[in-house]
């Protein structure tokens, strides 16, 4: 218990250190190059963003901390890039180890793996920056071109497969009804995707329980 309270702690220290360091740095350019932009063209692109993404934003707090752990949840939104590195990372971990991230095994494997990741996502991105100028001709090539098109559905493609697999009655009603509203629902896949996120959570828990009721699951 003094683990977690010591989490929280030192988590909510970091996370307001990042985010006024994010807020700070356009701000202290503006202040020292005297360049500030149209706050009125500002805000008209803000808008649309913002609608989508606070919904994100909330829903991936809920959705992510019980997967993640109190260690692996404050580590991976400070260091951010959850969705596409972090969570696929975290879950794996844990996987392989076969433990939950409600455990004392779990809490521990899932910060160790995020932490892991994140070093590796620095060293990486510090030899790209070093070395970009060589290398930009050819990530910017056709040839991978639909590797990057494909990362995230490659990412979520292989945590799927184990997990809706091992789920299958759960995950079958809110996959059709996923594919059945993007297919015929086009605008969805532009400006409402962060929609569907608590959407797809509550069809899931709802169906979840109805099973449940009847000891299908």
């Amino acid at each position: 218990m003094d683990y977690i309270n010591k989490m929280h702690r030192y988590g909510r220290i970091w996370a307001i250190i990042t985010c006024t360091c994010i807020i700070a740095f356009p701000f202290a350019l503006a202040l020292i190059f005297n360049a500030w932009p149209d706050f009125t063209v500002f805000l008209n692109a803000l808008y649309p963003i913002a609608m989508t993404f606070w919904t994100v934003g909330v829903i991936e707090v809920i959705t992510y901390t019980p997967m993640l752990g109190v260690g692996g949840t404050y580590l991976g939104f400070v260091t951010g890039n959850l969705s596409s590195l972090k969570v696929p990372c975290a879950l794996d971990s844990m996987e392989k180890a076969g433990v939950k991230a409600d455990s004392d095994e779990g809490e521990v494997i899932s910060t160790i793996s995020i932490a892991t990741s994140s070093i590796v996502t620095i060293i990486i991105i510090g030899v790209g920056v070093a070395f970009i100028s060589l290398i930009y001709g050819f990530l910017q090539s056709d040839i991978l071109k639909p590797a990057f098109d494909n990362v995230l559905p490659a990412l979520f493609g292989g945590l799927g497969v184990v997990y809706i697999s091992r789920y299958f009655k759960i995950a079958i009603l809110p996959i059709c009804l996923m594919l059945v509203l993007f297919v015929f629902v086009p605008f969805l896949d532009s400006g409402m995707v962060g929609i569907m996120i608590p959407v797809s959570m509550i069809v899931t828990l709802i169906y979840a329980r109805v099973l449940y009721k009847k000891n299908k699951i």
